[in-house]
């Protein structure tokens, strides 16, 4: 499993180590400039058959899919950040928080992160050093 960002972070610095700032930059653009360029030409593509049943249902799908892939990431990372009993109950408070009250997404990584940073010298888990 890997995520965009960190790519697009590797090809910079790695642009970077071989040619310095010319090939940050070159490499910052390679890996930005087909997707751009595929949205740019495909966007008036859509918007012109969005009426097409087939059309829909693809995007349909492609949104399903889309939700699907992001699940499964999270549970991914799930089973690797939930170790002891006090993640999971960071866990599932967080998920409370989130859809029964209007809190933003910084403000409880945030609260998130001081009860994580109080608990864990107390606590010393030791699930947290992965060997």
């Amino acid at each position: 499993m890997i995520s965009p960002g960190p790519v697009v972070i590797t090809a910079t610095f790695v642009g970077y180590l071989v040619a310095g700032f010319w090939g940050s930059l070159v490499c910052t653009v390679g890996i930005f400039l087909p997707s751009f360029l595929l949205v740019l030409i495909v966007a008036p593509v859509l918007v012109r058959h969005r009426a097409n049943p087939h059309l829909q249902g693809f995007i349909k799908g492609a949104y399903a899919a889309a939700i699907g892939t992001i699940l499964g990431a999270c549970f991914l990372l799930a089973r690797i950040a939930i170790g002891d009993w006090l993640t999971a109950l960071v866990a599932m408070t967080s998920l409370v928080v989130l859809f029964q009250y209007n809190v933003s997404n910084p403000a409880l990584v945030a609260a998130t992160a001081v009860v994580g940073l109080i608990a864990f010298p107390i606590l010393e888990p030791r699930w947290v050093f992965v060997k």
